[in-house]
């Protein structure tokens, strides 16, 4: 054939090649949407209200699964034909299917080891603190650290506790109790001597020593300044690691959560990467550690590549500033409470700058906590720099908290393609005092939930556990209300920054993907992706919004297989 002979019939080829392809599309088995039916599924769900996330198909009434991942997602009748002999058949009788909620901001050993400590978040008095901490003394050895704790000083006034309140219910045992915040820290005296902290210790860059009228430390440590009794907590073992794994995945799973994104180190990497060894996870995981240490991800991401569907890595977390309920976020003007403050910067900018420079050169993901208005300003200004020294590139920059934006730079994160990562539950725990400490104006824009969408921000929503509950439908109750958890504002705390349900489920599920480069993996429910999915008690869309903190999670789904059902007793 010559070359005008072949340019010739090359269209007729194309065209018989089309026609044969129309032909094969129109056989049974291959409509649109329903190209699995060649197998039966082994999992499929009916008769649910099936909220997709997907733009192009928001609404269903069934899905079906083969493997791990969605085969359909249509009516009844459509995914009825997909039942085999084999098939795992739910009746969801009307009841919510959503995609599997993703939390994108956890401390996950942290929360599973919270989960067998000392519990102070709901102490309403120091009594009760104190009673607490002296009944949990009693249940434990001599010489065991008590740890975590969570409290919250808010609950009883705002007074700070110290050393003096505990030590004499904790002779025996060091004491090291984490603010809920995780900025703030109590600790006995045993605890301080074992650290070496006493009263000519100097003040410590980026942190606090807490003192009294004389000098003397009252137990109260702040951010940089908590590292010395850290470094003296004893390490856990491997296998109290991998216990805390597992106790965090159970309770993450009964509340509808797939994925986290854990912000932590390489030490509960390591344990991750054991139990995924040994296909003990049954939550999905992006390990996201130390933004200082980046060059040691670099190497292991070019030795070891970024992990599969279970177990994720690439992402590195920094630090601006502290939390408000610390007094240690960085703002512009001083508080409201205390004029002479303005909180301060964790890390020096230019340290900040060259981190985050050489992360996003070895194309790592780079992810930094900033709450404070100025932290967050000089965040993006860095952002902002670093992009333009080294060009355009898809880098998904993340702010997490992004608690209390200046007017002037909500804009800047649709501008910039910043995601804002955010917990709304914080705004109806915060909500309950923030205006004291940063007055009525500041307000207006904290936690903006609105007002960066409006802008065309990317928004996604997690819970900060174990800060806050690792309950993503309190996530969307907040969100949605804005309602403080002393029911002082029914209207909403700041209510022109509620959100609708849809967006806050968006927050929860295919922002979630597209914070950790999953989008095309999860996030929604349509047909090729991972079935990760959560079956409600109830819709939340045709609810009143104060009852979706009411709501159930029935059953959890991950890669199409039930990892937690409500009417198991021995679900978690």
């Amino acid at each position: 054939m010559n070359g005008f002979e072949y340019r010739l019939k090359q269209p007729l080829l194309v065209a018989g090649l089309f026609i044969l392809a129309w032909l094969s599309a129109c056989q049974p088995g291959n409509e649109t949407g329903n190209t699995a039916t060649s197998q039966p599924a082994t999992l499929v769900v009916t008769d649910a209200r099936v909220w997709t996330g997907d733009p192009a198909q928001p609404w269903a009434e069934a899905v079906a699964v083969t493997g791990e991942r969605i085969s359909a997602v249509g009516d009844n009748d459509e995914i009825a034909r997909l039942v085999g002999p084999d098939t795992v058949q739910i009746n969801a009788s009307g009841q919510m299917l959503t995609p599997g909620f993703i939390d994108t901001h956890v401390h996950f050993v942290d929360g599973g080891s919270g989960l067998a400590s000392v519990q102070l978040r709901d102490a309403k008095t120091r009594a009760e603190f104190v009673r607490r901490i002296k009944d949990f003394a009693t249940s434990i050895e001599p010489g065991e650290w008590i740890l975590y704790g969570t409290w919250d000083h808010e609950n009883w006034g705002g007074e700070l506790p110290t050393r003096d309140w505990i030590d004499p219910v904790t002779p025996d045992n060091p004491v090291w109790i984490h603010r809920l915040d995780g900025h703030m820290a109590l600790a006995n005296s045993l605890a301080l001597e074992a650290s070496g902290i006493d009263a000519d210790s100097p003040d410590i860059d980026g942190g606090t020593i807490v003192r009294d009228a004389s000098g003397r430390p009252t137990g109260v440590l702040k951010d940089n300044a908590m590292f010395p009794v850290t470094a003296v907590v004893p390490a856990a073992s491997n296998e109290l690691l991998d216990n805390q794994v597992r106790a965090a995945m159970r309770e993450v799973a009964s509340h509808g959560v797939t994925t986290v994104h854990d912000m932590a180190d390489f030490k509960s990497l390591a344990s991750y990467e054991r139990l995924h060894a040994n296909q003990e996870l049954i939550t999905r995981i992006y390990s996201v550690v130390p933004l200082s240490e980046w060059e040691a991800l670099r190497d292991r991401v070019a030795k070891q590549g970024r992990g599969d569907a279970m177990l994720r890595i690439g992402g590195l977390k920094g630090f601006m500033d502290g939390s408000l309920g610390s007094h240690t976020a960085a703002f512009f003007e001083g508080f409201s409470d205390a004029p002479e403050d303005r909180g301060f910067l964790i890390n020096e900018l230019d340290d900040m700058h060259a981190w985050i420079a050489g992360a996003d050169a070895a194309g790592l993901h780079v992810i930094v906590h900033a709450i404070g208005d100025k932290a967050i300003s000089d965040l993006l200004n860095i952002y902002y720099d670093v992009a333009e020294e080294q060009g355009a590139r898809d880098r998904r920059f993340r702010i997490e908290h992004a608690q209390h934006i200046r007017p002037a730079d909500i804009d800047r994160f649709a501008a910039q393609d910043i995601i804002a990562s955010m917990q709304p539950y914080h705004a109806i725990d915060d909500g309950r005092w923030a205006e004291k400490v940063i007055g009525p104006e500041r307000i207006k824009t904290t936690y903006a939930f609105r007002s960066l969408l409006d802008s065309g921000a990317r928004v996604a929503f997690g819970s900060d556990w174990s800060v806050a509950p690792a309950e993503p439908l309190l996530g969307i109750y907040a969100a949605v209300t804005r309602r403080t958890l002393d029911d002082a504002n029914p209207d909403g705390w700041v209510p022109e920054e509620k959100i609708s349900v849809a967006e806050a489920l968006r927050a929860y599920t295919s922002a979630g993907a597209y914070a950790s480069f999953e989008e095309h993996e999860k996030g929604m429910l349509r047909e090729g992706l991972l079935a990760d999915m959560v079956l409600l008690d109830r819709d939340l869309t045709a609810i009143a919004p104060e009852s979706i903190r009411d709501t159930r999670v029935l059953r959890t789904i991950l890669g199409g297989r039930i990892v937690y059902s409500a009417d198991d007793p021995a679900a978690k």
